[in-house]
């Protein structure tokens, strides 16, 4: 496939031409107008047999049904240029959809690329409240939608516009009294298409809103079905699933009787006219003000502009769906909520220590603060634990430090530089994440473990695997370190995925380390081996745990308390259970 020489010209035309679906349609066509050019030069070499055939089916009558004005050679001759235009279509249909769906695949592919790569730079608060069964419905259903406003533009409205301009231009140039009868035909055309276009277009957009809210229901759905077996509401999920159903099949109903009303009128309308075309071009014949030929050339010509301005207005629903596709595509594109680390600093290296003066951290729509002034110097290599009740800030923290979310007030420094001047990007390269919910993908064991890093020796996984206390599962395994594990790993124990999410973060030999309830799940039999390789995974490593299993923190070297929004006390274990203040009080609970 080609590449665009714009870095990103499907951002372009959506920023130009911000709620101006065509113009940003045309936009994202942007350097693949030479193959539209050339897919419309043979598109119309194509269907010249369609224009001219008429005329010919005319000279044939005229010449069969008057001998005496006619030669027999003309007959030859007609029949001939028939043959002609009937053998070129199938070379020039061949190029004219080389073209045309080089340039629709490129553009269909780039603008999936463009959601994909802005997906990737929005934030986590962007992603938590947008459902990932719209994203989805976004990046499939309605780029296929666009293409099918594309194809319908580049193809569908030039074919319309092609056949009125050639059956107007030749009946004016034979007859203006028929031409204008053909006229008579435009204002009813207009006339339907401007009655049903606003209630087309605010069908589309219901069905497409409860059809992405149905994509994301579905999605919960598949993801909830181990809980929802589990505590027996497989009826209880069925009906409420099968009320959401209800409400797109109502919704696609009403759009469908929409479409069924415009179809109808549109058909009842046109037949109407084609009848009286018939009627009075069989009058003038009648009154030898034209040939018996003619009336099958007009009205060839007259029905194919019925069925052109017919095509036109069965068009409506698609392009406005492709236009309403446009605008949902946009969502994501134009969303503003992006990490942006243009101008910032970069890092090659990363000691790991960390301060933290006065930081707060609200978040939108909050009642109150999360954190209110925390304040903690980190050294080097040092393993901090945070402890706290459920809603004292321990994740944000650890969110803080990822970047993921960016202090409403105070400092964060790495190595001394303020965190919100560092590209964090340079920075995650230095940073390992092993959270309580492990994110594993449908692929091998190796795969799993050596994501984002295309070079790997073999010594290096091998202590990996060691270190991670992996050695026992990958080798009962029949292909070992091969073996798929299913999506979602769901072929694994929880104690072993979390395992493999341990060697993943040993394979990029990180300078810091969050750990978030890395063990809270697990049984005790894992947790032992969990916590086994977690102090192989820290060791000599700035190291974050937030963990509620107390007894899972002793070897930390220092234990902080977060509560009422900053640091209450901190010490090592010895220390603050000896000290008998908040941590004392929460391990007795425990």
């Amino acid at each position: 496939m080609e590449e665009r020489k714009n870095e990103n010209p499907f951002l372009e035309s959506y920023e130009k031409n911000d709620n101006k679906p065509i113009r940003i349609l045309l936009g994202l066509y942007k350097g693949y107008y030479s193959k539209l050019f050339w897919s419309a030069i043979f598109y119309v070499i194509k269907v010249m047999p369609v224009w001219i055939i008429p005329i010919i089916t005319s000279n044939i009558i005229n010449i069969a049904t008057t001998p005496s004005e006619h030669d027999l050679k003309e007959l030859y001759i007609n029949v001939v240029v028939m043959i002609f235009l009937l053998a070129e279509n199938i070379p020039m249909h061949y190029l004219h959809t080389k073209y045309y769906s080089r340039a629709i695949r490129l553009v269909e592919s780039g603008l999936r690329g463009t959601l994909v790569r802005k997906l990737q730079q929005l934030s986590i608060s962007y992603h938590k409240e947008m459902e990932s069964g719209r994203i989805q419905s976004k990046i499939m259903r309605d780029v296929e939608a666009i293409e099918m406003l594309s194809g319908q533009l580049f193809v569908g409205v030039l074919s319309i516009v092609l056949n009125l301009a050639v059956a107007f231009t030749v009946t004016a140039m034979k007859s203006w009294t028929v031409f204008l009868f053909f006229i008579l035909s435009i204002p009813v055309s207009v006339a339907l298409i401007v009655a049903f276009r606003k209630k087309i277009g605010s069908s589309n957009a219901n069905f497409r809103k409860e059809m992405e809210t149905t994509s994301a229901r579905v999605f919960e759905m598949v993801e909830l079905i181990p809980v929802t077996r589990a505590h027996g509401l497989q009826k209880e999920e069925v009906k409420k699933m099968e009320g959401q159903l209800n409400s797109v099949a109502e919704k696609g109903y009403r759009l469908d009787m929409v479409h069924s009303i415009y179809g109808a009128s549109n058909w009842a309308v046109f037949q109407f006219f084609k009848l009286l075309c018939l009627a009075f071009t069989g009058y003038l014949a009648y009154q030898q003000k034209i040939s018996i030929g003619e009336i099958i050339l007009y009205q060839t010509y007259f029905a194919s502009i019925i069925t052109e301005v017919s095509n036109l207005i069965t068009l409506l629903p698609t392009l406005a769906r492709g236009i309403e596709s446009v605008r949902s595509v946009g969502e994501i594109v134009l969303a503003h909520d992006v990490e942006d680390y243009r101008n910032k600093t970069k890092i090659k290296h990363v000691n790991g220590t960390f301060l933290f003066e006065q930081v707060r951290f609200e978040y939108k729509d909050s009642f109150r603060p999360i954190l209110k002034g925390l304040n903690l110097e980190v050294k080097q290599g040092e393993t901090i634990a945070f402890v706290g009740e459920s809603g004292a800030g321990k994740s944000t923290i650890l969110n803080l430090i990822i970047g993921f979310l960016k202090p409403t007030g105070g400092k964060i420094y790495l190595d001394g530089i303020d965190l919100s001047t560092l590209d964090m990007n340079s920075f995650r390269k230095h940073l390992a994440v092993v959270p309580q919910n492990v994110i594993l993908f449908s692929g091998t064991i190796r795969q799993n473990i050596t994501y984002g890093l295309p070079h790997v020796e073999e010594k290096k996984l091998e202590e990996v695997i060691k270190a991670a206390n992996l050695g026992d599962l990958v080798n009962e395994l029949p292909e070992g370190l091969d073996t798929m594990i299913g999506e979602h790993g769901g072929k694994l124990s929880g104690g072993q995925r979390q395992r493999i999410s341990i060697a993943r973060a040993l394979m990029r030999d990180p300078s810091v380390i969050i750990l978030d309830e890395a063990t809270s799940a697990l049984d005790s039999a894992s947790e032992r081996m969990v916590q086994e390789a977690i102090q192989n995974l820290s060791m000599g490593r700035t190291t974050f745990i937030v963990a509620h299993r107390l007894s899972t923190i002793r070897n930390a070297d220092r234990i902080a308390v977060i509560g009422d929004g900053i640091c209450k006390e901190i010490g090592s274990y010895e220390e603050l259970i000896h000290k008998k203040g908040e941590f004392y009080r929460l391990e007795q609970i425990q």
